[in-house]
């Protein structure tokens, strides 16, 4: 009896998070990320405006800005706010912080821009600031109900560094530093059906290892798969996904069912050659959408729909040189680097 009662709650999760997916996204779509670290970007109606000429159905903002919030209204995109890392300690401390912050960004905008979610920190487990993420989501979550807006959900963002191991994707293991953070992060995102977002960069594993791992595992290319016990794993982008998912279940089965939104995922077009170039970020990048527009979910989850964020709208020239510059998908100018189909 306790076998099958156990089967069909894991069975209720997984249609759970089916669910959720469709309701608050429509299944498996892409969407861009927007930043704004340059000095010579078009105005935000012009960005928005390109987002939708595009095609592009849903954006991610780092931190809130009245210009961009202004140019969202009436769009029909979907929309990821971010608060700024230096204000969690503020939101995870005071209920009336998180409340003034809903009631800054969030109502003024609420009646004509579709706020899917509020994300409370970005990359900053383990670290400083990771013991307020999920004080500070609680106290997002209660602003937001107070103000009517149950159907916007709370996450944060992660990258896979807080993976000690990931190799092969079933070793997922989350870090020393990071599990005590993690488990409370996932127990409330559990607590209130609201996903983790994961920045997933398949560029930085081969960069730091291309003897081992080849450019069209990478790319979404591979013929041959890379085998861990009885899944095959034919990109990358997918054995990373995974390797995620099974930290999460470490901690507790019931977390493999949490929904995993790619928050982050790209190639840069310049500053490491060999490996960044045009040609390689827009193979990267267009079989990204398709991988995740097919709806296949990964080896570890099947027909589970993903959600991703491609690694971002515009060249930003306020960050540090190399790479860190070189990841858009347009010029400043607004200009397309190369062509993606959304």
């Amino acid at each position: 009896m306790k076998f099958w009662l156990e089967k069909l709650i894991f069975f209720a999760a997984f249609i759970l998070v089916l669910a959720q997916l469709v309701l608050f996204t429509g299944g498996s779509v892409v969407g861009v990320n927007y930043g704004l670290l340059g000095d010579n970007l078009p105005p935000a109606t012009a960005v928005i405006n390109l987002f939708k000429a595009e095609h592009i159905p849903l954006v991610r903002l780092f931190e809130p800005r009245a210009d961009v919030l202004n140019a969202l209204r009436n769009s029909g995109i979907k929309v990821s706010l971010g608060t700024r890392n230096e204000d969690l300690p503020s939101l995870a401390g005071s209920p009336t912080a998180a409340a003034g912050w809903v009631r800054t960004w969030i109502l003024p905008y609420k009646d004509n821009v579709d706020f899917t979610w509020v994300t409370l920190g970005n990359e900053v487990v383990p670290g400083n600031y990771a013991s307020c993420v999920a004080p500070a989501m609680a106290n997002m979550q209660a602003a937001l109900a107070s103000a009517g807006l149950t159907n916007t959900k709370v996450s944060t963002v992660v990258a896979m560094s807080v993976l000690s191991a990931s190799y092969p994707p079933s070793a997922g293991v989350f870090s020393a530093e990071s599990a005590p953070h993690m488990s409370k992060i996932l127990s409330f995102l559990a607590r209130t059906g609201s996903p983790i977002f994961v920045n997933c960069y398949p560029y930085f594993a081969y960069a730091a290892a291309p003897q081992q791992i080849s450019l069209d595992y990478a790319l979404f290319r591979a013929k041959t798969p890379v085998v861990d016990g009885n899944l095959k794993y034919y990109s990358l982008f997918d054995a990373m996904v995974d390797a995620f998912i099974a930290a999460m279940e470490k901690i507790s089965r019931r977390y493999g069912n949490l929904q995993v939104v790619v928050g982050e995922s790209g190639w840069p077009t310049a500053g490491n050659p060999p490996h960044t170039t045009v040609g390689n970020a827009h193979v990267y990048n267009q079989n990204l959408i398709k991988r995740v527009k097919r709806g296949r979910g990964t080896p570890r989850r099947p027909g589970i729909p993903t959600v991703a964020f491609v690694f971002a709208m515009f060249n930003e020239d306020l960050k540090p040189g190399g790479v860190e510059q070189n990841w858009g998908i347009h010029y400043h100018d607004g200009q397309r680097v190369y062509p993606l189909r959304f």
